[in-house]
């Protein structure tokens, strides 16, 4: 008979319901009899998931909301507390969204309960005092990334890095080829592909810069062509207006399309919002140039916290300037006017860039899920310490 064994699992947002689905399907090879509770969205549900509130109502946290969501929002987290702390599971694994998670991790281990945060919060950029709360909530960090353990292993919190998912996915061949032919775009076209952002206030900071550079840049390299994927219809509507106002609506050099991975296998270099977005580009093999602008109050304020020498996640990886990137005042047409032209005038450049993007990629490609999910068997199958419950 298989034994019947209960996890809480939490996650908040759409790439915490991946990666969650992931796990499930990873820790039923350790537990065939394995349940699960808690909240999460199709991907885990179709796993086999009980979601005890919908994913969606976790998403605000982090954002600047209306003060009247926090009663629901305490409301969630005292009814999954209580269902834990009932149903007494082997462990909780909260994924991502540290500002729900941690406050119902610290209750749960209190109350003796096993806790699994996967994926780190960005202690080691801004914040850091978080760790002693990180501290008195998790028994185990689960990270995407090698250098996000150095911070947890000078504060004794067991850690491990699982790599990232999306270097399990996307293989060592180079696509480019075949996402141009299902594009019906020439092979030997030079294409680059802009980004300015998933949401529209990031298109609204980003977009007029890199379209206006993308019309200068025409004027010295006509036969470029822009691919612009678009998150939704709302994101489509305001890059279409943004390229009215430019004159350049209706343009054949300019293609918009729904499939962001697509756009980027297709082009010869991407210029992009800074982001994940920016790993996968790299994992693509695609050269790029990025960028980052906040509101003017709330850089003023992120200015003052973060610590970190970069901000593009190849260029975090290496632990060095990989990648171009332009923060705030310094994201200018010119600027990237003259990196796409640089680009397609100096092509040799590229190649050790390439070089270091395959090696970034190796050290990320831990099969996440599975590493994952020992790391927790790992963890159960300590011996308990006198006095600890079980």
């Amino acid at each position: 008979m298989t034994e019947r064994v209960l996890f809480g699992i939490v996650a908040g947002e759409r790439s915490g319901d991946i990666l969650g689905a992931g796990l499930i399907k990873a820790l039923k090879i350790h537990y065939p009899g394995a349940e699960f509770v808690g909240i999460g969205g199709p991907d885990m549900e179709a796993e086999g998931c009980v979601s005890l509130a919908p994913m969606e109502r976790l998403s605000v946290m982090g954002f600047v909301e209306p003060l009247g969501r926090l009663p629901e929002l305490f409301r969630i987290k005292r009814r999954l507390e209580q269902c834990f702390i009932d149903k007494r599971p082997r462990a909780v694994i909260a994924i991502d969204s540290p500002d729900f998670n941690l406050r119902m991790e610290k209750v749960l281990k209190v109350n003796h309960i096993p806790t699994v945060h996967y994926v780190s919060p960005s202690v080691w950029a801004y914040r850091e005092k978080r760790i002693h709360k990180i501290k008195q909530a998790v028994d185990l960090m689960l990270t995407l990334f090698p250098f996000e353990t150095a911070i947890y292993n000078q504060h004794d919190i067991a850690v491990q890095c699982v790599g990232h998912p999306l270097a399990d996915q996307i293989g060592f061949d180079d696509q480019r080829l075949q996402s141009r032919q299902q594009l019906s775009l020439d092979s030997a076209t030079p294409i680059v592909t802009m980004m300015p952002g998933s949401r529209i206030s990031e298109i609204d900071r980003l977009g007029p810069t890199f379209f206006s550079a993308a019309m200068e840049s025409l004027a010295q390299l006509p036969t470029l062509k822009f691919l612009i994927p678009c998150s939704g219809a709302a994101t489509r509507l305001r890059i279409t207006e943004l390229l009215k106002s430019l004159g350049t609506l209706g343009s054949d050099q300019f293609v918009l399309l729904d499939d962001s991975r697509q756009a980027m296998s297709a082009a010869d270099l991407v210029v992009m919002a800074s982001g994940t977005a920016t790993l996968e580009a790299m994992l693509l093999r695609r050269p790029m140039v990025v960028c980052y602008r906040l509101a003017a109050l709330t850089y003023a304020i992120a200015s003052r916290m973060v610590k970190v020498k970069h901000i593009a996640l190849p260029n975090l990886l290496a632990g060095k300037r990989l990648v171009p990137e332009y923060i705030q005042g310094d994201v200018t047409v010119a600027a990237v006017r003259d990196e796409i032209v640089g680009f397609f005038r100096n092509p040799v450049a590229r190649e050790n860039m390439l070089a270091e993007f395959e090696a970034l990629h190796r050290a990320l490609r831990k099969n996440a899920s599975a590493t994952a999910a020992q790391a927790i068997v790992d963890l159960l199958d300590q011996p308990i310490a006198p006095g600890q419950v079980s």
